[in-house]
């Protein structure tokens, strides 16, 4: 049984003539009837009755009718769907993200336009930090993420740059630190308790800063570790400590806290967009079309 069987035989079932079918289908009358003929040959059963001036469908004609318009209804939709997605118009798209990343700027603004752009499209969501983004897409399980790059990176993804951001010293503001002024030396306050990440979190990130501050002459007072920023900035805002932070925080920061720029430390904070470089899926490049769009709308380099 062959598709266009199928097809003949709603066209003339709904109009009830192989004549008027003809002229819709732009095929000739005897090659219609000849599948026709087949179709009910393969069937076992009678689908039309006869009539001089046309036909009109049998009982099981009937049930065979509703059966397949709903049939070849669903596979146009399954046809349309696969085109769609062909083109990057539908799918499902699994991206990684630092959380700070995602409170303002590009990552926002990218997530906006893309739904705008591919509506039918969904996104999963996934925070994770840099190394547990860059082992899930070396593994195809996520199609690409927001990640801050330091050290060695994958030789397997591309990496593209979006914005730098840079360190701050992130402190209560109920403590007294230099008269609450905006910027801050780090020799003046690495007396201080300091909160840190883990260092497994992120060891790149982790090494850099503590040789940037070596480098300095600084070894920092550290009295607690975290596995997240949120969590440090909760630390801090509980006055257990003092911690250098990215400044995206400043987009969510806790109200007993505030952000101070250093005067002797800065290290940039590069956030990429990181995917497979042999990913050839047209939603990823759709979404790349995206992060291009939205880095023009913020006027990023």
């Amino acid at each position: 049984m062959e598709l266009r069987h199928l097809r003949y035989f709603i066209t003339v079932a709904e109009h009830k003539s192989i004549r008027l079918a003809s002229h819709y289908l732009h095929v000739t009358q005897p090659a219609i009837s000849r599948q026709i003929q087949d179709l009910e040959t393969e069937v076992g059963v009678k689908l039309f009755i006869r009539h001089p001036r046309g036909l009109t469908l049998t009982l099981a004609g009937e049930a065979f009718y509703r059966d397949i318009k709903k049939m070849l209804a669903g596979l146009d939709l399954s046809v349309e769907q696969a085109q769609r997605i062909a083109s990057g118009f539908d799918g499902h798209l699994r991206l990684g993200f630092v959380e700070n990343s995602s409170w303002d700027g590009i990552v926002p603004s990218t997530l906006r336009h893309f739904k705008q752009v591919v509506p039918r499209a969904t996104l999963e969501l996934i925070p994770l930090n840099t190394p547990e983004q860059i082992a899930l897409i070396e593994k195809g399980k996520l199609d690409g993420g927001f990640v801050y790059g330091f050290g060695a990176m994958s030789e397997q993804c591309q990496f593209k740059t979006l914005y730098q951001y840079d360190i701050r010293l992130a402190l209560p503001k109920a403590w007294p630190v230099e008269d609450n002024l905006d910027v801050i030396s780090l020799h003046r306050v690495a007396h201080l308790p300091f909160i840190t990440s883990f260092r497994r979190v992120y060891p790149a990130y982790y090494d850099h800063v503590m040789a940037a501050c070596h480098s300095m002459g600084i070894t920092l007072n550290v009295v607690q570790e975290a596995q997240t920023e949120s969590a440090i900035l909760a630390l801090v805002n509980a006055g257990i400590g003092v911690a250098l932070v990215n400044s995206a925080t400043i987009s969510r920061l806790p109200v007993g806290v505030r952000l101070v720029r250093l005067s002797d430390l800065s290290i940039m904070m590069p956030l990429k967009f990181a995917f497979l470089a042999e990913n050839n899926s047209p939603l990823v490049k759709r979404f790349l079309d995206s992060l291009h769009e939205s880095l023009n709308i913020l006027h990023y380099p």
